[in-house]
């Protein structure tokens, strides 16, 4: 009786000590795959599941100001990366879309753009566009891509961004979007369209809406089939409204608006 206890007690540590080297000789093995550290240096800093292959992304593109910053900061990054993560939440809980769980930022002097069918560009009444940009946009635009343009406000703001269009494509027009177009009826009937306000307008100090910024303007820019290339939503903020939908201080129609405009958006671009 005691032989055969003491070879079951010699068989067990035999036992554990084989599962512990096998899980060293594991971790070891993953570290040396990995090269050791971290290979990110914000690795922690992304949502799980970051790494997945999916069917729409959130790119946010990145431009020069050309003084560096604007008012503090780059114009580009406003409401990033809260307002981008916010909206891809509601892109998975409202749609079937196999969404990428973490934003991508997209600069205007790489290549790096072709790799993105959709594209949002923050207030681009501040951007200043080169040359060499203007013809990637242009090629990207062309090959099929999709650009979202937002948080425009008055006639400075959308005549400095004109100009930069007028780089992109000198003679392609600028249209009124009409309550029948097809993108706003991709996901959602959207023939109730509002202005989305901006934080700036409604909360602390009110900034007042000039003359020139009290109506909203649904735009685009078509290819020569009919395609919508560059949806301009001039007058509104729908970043603002996507980055505060957890705020019980933003209102919440104007969220919902945001939403489901986003999600008409990304339909379409990503299907036209």
């Amino acid at each position: 009786m005691k032989f055969a206890q003491k070879a079951l007690r010699r068989r067990f540590v035999f036992l554990f000590s084989a599962l512990l080297f096998l899980g060293f000789a594991a971790g070891l093995l993953a570290y040396q795959r990995r090269g050791g550290g971290y290979q990110e240096e914000d690795e922690e800093d992304m949502p799980i599941g970051s790494k997945q292959k999916v069917e729409w992304t959130f790119a946010r593109f990145r431009y020069n100001v050309g003084g560096g910053f604007f008012r503090g900061f780059q114009r580009w990054a406003a409401d990033y990366p809260k307002s981008d993560r916010q909206l891809v939440e509601g892109v998975i809980r409202l749609t079937r879309i196999n969404t990428h769980v973490a934003e991508q930022v997209v600069d205007a002097a790489s290549d790096e753009i072709y790799n993105w069918p959709w594209i949002f560009v923050e207030d681009p009444g501040a951007w200043v566009l080169s040359e060499a940009e203007a013809v990637r946009i242009r090629t990207y635009l062309l090959r099929g891509g999709f650009m979202f343009f937002d948080d425009t406000h008055g006639d400075y703001e959308w005549n400095n961004m004109m100009a930069g269009v007028r780089m992109i494509f000198p003679d392609r027009a600028v249209e009124d979007l009409k309550d029948s177009d097809e993108i706003f009826h991709t996901v959602y009937d959207l023939d109730d369209r509002f202005q989305i306000p901006g934080t700036r307008f409604i909360w602390g100090y009110r900034r007042p809406y000039l003359a020139d910024m009290k109506v909203p303007k649904w735009r685009g820019i078509r290819d020569d089939r009919g395609r919508i290339m560059i949806a301009i939503c001039h007058n509104s903020d729908v970043g603002d409204a996507w980055e505060w939908a957890d705020s019980p201080d933003y209102p919440e129609p104007a969220t919902s608006m945001a939403y489901r405009i986003a999600i008409n958006y990304i339909v379409y671009g990503m299907t036209h």
